[in-house]
């Protein structure tokens, strides 16, 4: 794979497209499942298309190729974004989708290893994508290859204490390959993330552990497509993005509302979610 860092400027009408293309999908998805964690799947729909259809060197017709691009859903209970992702970038058939969830399907409710093109980690018990990825990172040093890694993590997530082994380990190791995407929607199951634990301030706390770290509006497609397609990014540390989103985003009635954490939606309502996000 040749790796061209020189792209041009992100094509921030087509990212905005895709991220509601991404959230239609994913509200059908869940609604034919009838599966959880659908406004955990539609906060993170605008870095999965930064990530896709940007920043990431990849190529769906050679999806383990030694020098692509490794991107890690740790936040594996938003696995049906992941797979939307993939499914519309190439990486195997959109019919795939209807799968999802079915017994006997690749397409689980969270991400399952070495069967599906462009998974890169079964993920989902959390706290376990980023040392992952850090293993990903240092191969990449040992044997001396361009490649880099990105790991989407919750905010939830960050109460692990494996994450921020990991994160002490990457500072420590100086693995300007690696960016992590937390996505700070602010609510983790069943409460609010700064009342669970005191996450705030986040960005110093990743600052502080050797990252070079930046708050971000999460849903800001062309922020978050410069700024992971930059990595490296000369400060010669690590990348974290803290992308402050909304649990639910771009469906009204779900925005914030942590009950669609676990609801699946009716046919009437994915009819109003999709007049809402544009898609017909």
């Amino acid at each position: 794979m040749t790796v061209d860092r020189d792209q041009p400027p992100p094509d921030v009408p087509a990212l905005k497209a895709m991220a509601a293309q991404l959230r239609g999908r994913v509200v059908e998805m869940s609604h034919k499942a009838q599966s959880a964690h659908l406004a955990s799947s539609l906060s993170c729909c605008d870095v999965l298309a930064a990530a896709y259809w940007h920043a990431l060197d990849i190529d769906p017709d050679a999806p383990r190729a030694p020098d692509r691009d490794r991107f890690i859903l740790s936040k594996g209970h938003a696995a049906s974004a992941l797979y939307a992702a993939l499914a519309y970038r190439g990486f195997f058939p959109r019919e795939t989708l209807d799968t999802y969830c079915q017994d006997g399907a690749l397409l689980a409710e969270h991400p399952p290893a070495n069967l599906l093109a462009g998974v890169e980690a079964a993920t989902g018990s959390l706290g376990h994508g980023l040392p992952l990825g850090l293993g990903m990172a240092v191969a990449a040093r040992i044997a001396d290859r361009q490649h880099r890694v990105f790991v989407l993590l919750s905010d939830g997530e960050n109460n692990e204490g494996s994450v921020w082994e990991a994160a002490m380990f990457a500072g420590g190791q100086r693995l300007e390959n690696v960016c992590v995407i937390v996505d700070y929607n602010k609510w983790q199951a069943t409460a609010r993330s700064n009342e669970t634990l005191a996450l705030a301030p986040l960005r110093e706390k990743w600052a502080a552990f050797g990252w070079d770290a930046h708050e971000i509006d999460g849903h800001d497609v062309e922020a978050l497509a410069r700024l992971m397609r930059a990595v490296p990014n000369g400060s010669g540390k690590p990348v974290a993005l803290i992308a402050h989103t909304v649990k639910g985003k771009g469906v009204s009635f779900m925005e914030d509302d942590n009950n669609w954490h676990y609801r699946a939606p009716s046919a009437a309502e994915v009819a109003q979610a999709f007049a809402e996000l544009g898609l017909s």
